[in-house]
Protein backbone atom coordinates (compact mmCIF):
# COMPACT_ATOMS: atom_id res chain seq x y z
CA UNK A 1 0.00 0.00 0.00
CA UNK A 2 1.53 3.61 -0.65
CA UNK A 3 0.51 6.85 0.18
CA UNK A 4 0.85 9.46 -1.95
CA UNK A 5 0.00 13.58 -3.21
CA UNK A 6 1.72 13.02 -6.58
CA UNK A 7 0.18 15.67 -8.84
CA UNK A 8 -0.88 14.22 -12.11
CA UNK A 9 -2.46 15.23 -15.13
CA UNK A 10 -4.92 12.61 -17.59
CA UNK A 11 -3.14 11.79 -20.74
CA UNK A 12 -6.25 10.28 -22.01
CA UNK A 13 -10.52 10.44 -21.22
CA UNK A 14 -10.63 8.06 -18.10
CA UNK A 15 -13.13 6.22 -16.91
CA UNK A 16 -13.41 6.79 -12.88
CA UNK A 17 -16.08 6.26 -9.93
CA UNK A 18 -17.14 8.86 -7.92
CA UNK A 19 -16.91 8.71 -3.94
CA UNK A 20 -18.85 7.93 -1.69
CA UNK A 21 -21.42 8.12 -4.13
CA UNK A 22 -20.12 5.47 -6.62
CA UNK A 23 -21.11 6.90 -9.29
CA UNK A 24 -19.40 5.90 -12.52
CA UNK A 25 -17.87 8.94 -14.83
CA UNK A 26 -15.45 9.82 -17.40
CA UNK A 27 -13.05 12.14 -16.71
CA UNK A 28 -11.54 14.19 -19.99
CA UNK A 29 -7.61 14.23 -20.55
CA UNK A 30 -6.08 17.24 -19.60
CA UNK A 31 -8.20 17.25 -16.16
CA UNK A 32 -5.25 17.64 -13.15
CA UNK A 33 -5.73 14.87 -10.49
CA UNK A 34 -3.66 14.72 -7.04
CA UNK A 35 -2.97 11.24 -6.24
CA UNK A 36 -4.13 10.62 -2.40
CA UNK A 37 -3.64 6.66 -1.86
CA UNK A 38 -2.54 4.09 -4.51
CA UNK A 39 -3.90 0.82 -2.79
CA UNK A 40 -4.49 -3.00 -3.68
CA UNK A 41 -5.71 -2.25 -7.43
CA UNK A 42 -7.04 1.08 -7.51
CA UNK A 43 -6.12 4.54 -7.19
CA UNK A 44 -8.20 7.78 -5.17
CA UNK A 45 -7.36 10.52 -6.67
CA UNK A 46 -9.11 14.00 -5.79
CA UNK A 47 -9.93 16.54 -8.54
CA UNK A 48 -8.73 20.34 -8.45
CA UNK A 49 -12.48 20.83 -7.17
CA UNK A 50 -12.13 18.74 -4.13
CA UNK A 51 -13.92 15.80 -5.49
CA UNK A 52 -12.41 12.20 -4.86
CA UNK A 53 -12.83 9.43 -7.73
CA UNK A 54 -11.36 5.64 -7.93
CA UNK A 55 -9.58 4.80 -10.69
CA UNK A 56 -8.66 1.22 -11.55
CA UNK A 57 -5.52 -0.25 -11.86
CA UNK A 58 -5.94 -0.84 -15.66
CA UNK A 59 -6.31 2.65 -16.67
CA UNK A 60 -2.68 3.60 -14.52
CA UNK A 61 -1.58 5.01 -17.79
CA UNK A 62 -3.79 7.53 -18.14
CA UNK A 63 -2.64 8.54 -14.92
CA UNK A 64 1.19 8.55 -16.39
CA UNK A 65 1.57 5.03 -14.50
CA UNK A 66 2.32 1.64 -15.67
CA UNK A 67 -0.57 -0.66 -15.16
CA UNK A 68 -0.71 -4.24 -13.45
CA UNK A 69 1.79 -6.71 -14.17
CA UNK A 70 1.17 -8.99 -17.41
CA UNK A 71 3.70 -11.83 -15.81
CA UNK A 72 2.44 -15.42 -16.06
CA UNK A 73 3.08 -17.93 -13.37
CA UNK A 74 2.10 -21.14 -12.01
CA UNK A 75 -0.40 -20.26 -9.15
CA UNK A 76 0.57 -22.19 -5.71
CA UNK A 77 -2.45 -24.48 -4.19
CA UNK A 78 -5.05 -22.82 -2.82
CA UNK A 79 -5.19 -22.05 1.21
CA UNK A 80 -7.43 -20.56 3.25
CA UNK A 81 -4.22 -17.87 3.92
CA UNK A 82 -4.52 -17.12 0.14
CA UNK A 83 -7.71 -16.13 0.52
CA UNK A 84 -7.13 -13.49 3.23
CA UNK A 85 -3.71 -12.11 1.33
CA UNK A 86 -6.12 -11.53 -1.60
CA UNK A 87 -9.10 -9.92 0.85
CA UNK A 88 -6.20 -7.83 2.16
CA UNK A 89 -6.09 -6.26 -1.10
CA UNK A 90 -9.12 -4.55 -1.24
CA UNK A 91 -8.90 -1.12 0.38
CA UNK A 92 -11.50 1.40 1.52
CA UNK A 93 -11.67 4.67 -0.96
CA UNK A 94 -11.31 6.90 1.63
CA UNK A 95 -9.55 5.42 4.39
CA UNK A 96 -5.71 3.73 3.54
CA UNK A 97 -6.46 0.23 5.10
CA UNK A 98 -7.62 -2.84 3.50
CA UNK A 99 -10.91 -4.48 4.44
CA UNK A 100 -9.58 -7.12 6.63
CA UNK A 101 -7.54 -4.64 9.07
CA UNK A 102 -10.50 -2.63 9.11
CA UNK A 103 -13.11 -5.25 10.60
CA UNK A 104 -15.51 -4.83 7.94
CA UNK A 105 -14.98 -9.25 7.16
CA UNK A 106 -17.46 -10.33 9.64
CA UNK A 107 -17.27 -14.13 7.86
CA UNK A 108 -15.31 -16.41 5.34
CA UNK A 109 -16.40 -19.49 4.77
CA UNK A 110 -14.56 -22.20 2.67
CA UNK A 111 -16.76 -24.97 1.22
CA UNK A 112 -16.08 -27.85 -1.41
CA UNK A 113 -18.42 -26.73 -4.41
CA UNK A 114 -20.84 -29.78 -5.79
CA UNK A 115 -18.88 -29.24 -9.12
CA UNK A 116 -15.50 -29.90 -7.85
CA UNK A 117 -13.36 -26.82 -6.68
CA UNK A 118 -13.89 -24.43 -3.86
CA UNK A 119 -17.11 -22.30 -2.99
CA UNK A 120 -16.28 -19.13 -0.72
CA UNK A 121 -19.38 -17.18 0.75
CA UNK A 122 -18.22 -13.78 2.73
CA UNK A 123 -20.22 -11.40 4.79
CA UNK A 124 -19.14 -7.80 5.06
CA UNK A 125 -19.92 -4.74 6.07
CA UNK A 126 -19.27 -0.95 5.32
CA UNK A 127 -18.10 1.64 7.80
CA UNK A 128 -21.68 3.38 7.37
CA UNK A 129 -24.71 1.95 6.27
CA UNK A 130 -25.75 3.44 2.68
CA UNK A 131 -22.53 4.23 1.07
CA UNK A 132 -22.50 4.67 -2.40
CA UNK A 133 -19.62 2.32 -3.23
CA UNK A 134 -21.19 -0.58 -1.14
CA UNK A 135 -21.26 -2.21 -5.13
CA UNK A 136 -17.72 -1.40 -6.06
CA UNK A 137 -16.41 -3.20 -2.69
CA UNK A 138 -18.54 -5.98 -3.37
CA UNK A 139 -17.22 -6.99 -6.79
CA UNK A 140 -13.54 -5.98 -5.91
CA UNK A 141 -14.37 -8.88 -3.26
CA UNK A 142 -15.72 -11.17 -5.71
CA UNK A 143 -13.66 -10.17 -8.91
CA UNK A 144 -10.77 -10.96 -6.39
CA UNK A 145 -11.42 -14.05 -4.94
CA UNK A 146 -12.56 -15.30 -8.42
CA UNK A 147 -9.24 -15.15 -9.02
CA UNK A 148 -7.68 -17.47 -7.26
CA UNK A 149 -6.96 -21.41 -8.22
CA UNK A 150 -9.71 -24.25 -7.79
CA UNK A 151 -12.06 -21.41 -6.78
CA UNK A 152 -15.26 -21.86 -9.10
CA UNK A 153 -17.67 -19.65 -6.97
CA UNK A 154 -17.60 -16.81 -4.55
CA UNK A 155 -20.65 -14.81 -3.06
CA UNK A 156 -20.31 -11.61 -0.77
CA UNK A 157 -23.15 -10.55 1.61
CA UNK A 158 -23.11 -7.07 2.83
CA UNK A 159 -24.33 -7.06 6.40
CA UNK A 160 -24.85 -4.77 8.94
CA UNK A 161 -25.73 -6.64 11.95
CA UNK A 162 -24.00 -5.92 13.75
CA UNK A 163 -23.29 -2.17 12.87
CA UNK A 164 -19.51 -1.97 12.08
CA UNK A 165 -17.38 0.03 15.02
CA UNK A 166 -13.89 1.54 14.99
CA UNK A 167 -13.33 -1.04 18.13
CA UNK A 168 -13.56 -3.98 15.10
CA UNK A 169 -10.08 -2.68 13.19
CA UNK A 170 -7.17 -4.27 13.91
CA UNK A 171 -4.18 -2.98 16.26
CA UNK A 172 -2.23 -2.15 13.17
CA UNK A 173 -5.01 -0.38 11.51
CA UNK A 174 -5.63 1.72 14.85
CA UNK A 175 -1.73 2.73 14.71
CA UNK A 176 -1.60 3.53 10.77
CA UNK A 177 -4.13 6.28 11.73
CA UNK A 178 -3.01 7.25 14.73
CA UNK A 179 -5.55 6.04 17.39
CA UNK A 180 -5.26 4.81 20.71
CA UNK A 181 -5.64 0.83 20.72
CA UNK A 182 -8.34 1.30 23.01
CA UNK A 183 -10.57 3.64 20.39
CA UNK A 184 -13.80 2.25 19.53
CA UNK A 185 -13.99 -0.29 22.19
CA UNK A 186 -16.71 0.39 25.08
CA UNK A 187 -16.42 0.13 28.50
CA UNK A 188 -18.89 -1.81 31.19
CA UNK A 189 -21.31 1.25 30.53
CA UNK A 190 -21.36 0.34 26.72
CA UNK A 191 -20.00 3.33 26.16
CA UNK A 192 -17.38 3.90 23.39
CA UNK A 193 -13.95 4.84 24.53
CA UNK A 194 -13.49 6.84 21.45
CA UNK A 195 -13.43 10.58 21.25
CA UNK A 196 -16.61 9.98 19.18
CA UNK A 197 -19.54 8.10 20.33
CA UNK A 198 -20.94 5.56 18.33
CA UNK A 199 -24.24 5.74 17.28
CA UNK A 200 -26.75 3.24 17.09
Amino acid sequence: MIITNQSVKLKRDCAAIAIPAGTKQVLPAGTRLRITQAAGTSYTVAADFGVLYRIEDADADALGLSGPSTETHTPPAFSERMVWDQLKTVYDPEIPVNIVDLGLIYGCAIAEHPEGGKKIDVQMSLTAPGCGMSDVLKADVETKLRRLPEVKEVKVEVVFDPPWNPGRMSEAAKLQLGFDLDYGSTNSWGNSSGPFPILR
